[in-house]
């Protein structure tokens, strides 16, 4: 097995992380759904298009549900799939290590 082929599925994982505030938008999540401006104070530091362009970015990958609701004006709420949730544990198991090896 050549380096590439060993650390195929690493670099797929990664690819979740390519948007900026990834981390910290999944882990806002993970407490439970979201609306956006909820979100957006929940992660002061990130400025309105850069959470934006982060909340698209995963929900491509899978990691965010998109849900909107037909009100005026329209409402949209931001949660974690089945693939958030398994991947924040991921990033929790990634926080231990580097707890441990600070």
């Amino acid at each position: 097995m050549d380096m590439n082929e060993e650390f195929m599925h690493t670099c797929a994982f990664l690819e979740v992380l390519e948007a900026k505030w990834s981390i910290l938008i999944i882990a806002k999540l993970a407490a439970g759904p979201k609306r956006f401006k909820q979100l957006h104070r929940d992660v002061a530091v990130v400025r309105t298009q850069s959470l934006t362009n982060a909340l698209k970015h995963l929900e491509v990958k899978g990691i965010v549900h998109r849900k909107v609701f037909p009100t005026v004006p329209v409402t949209v709420e931001y949660s974690l799939t089945e693939k958030g949730m398994d991947f924040k544990q991921s990033l929790t198991e990634m926080e231990n290590w580097a707890l441990r090896w600070q």
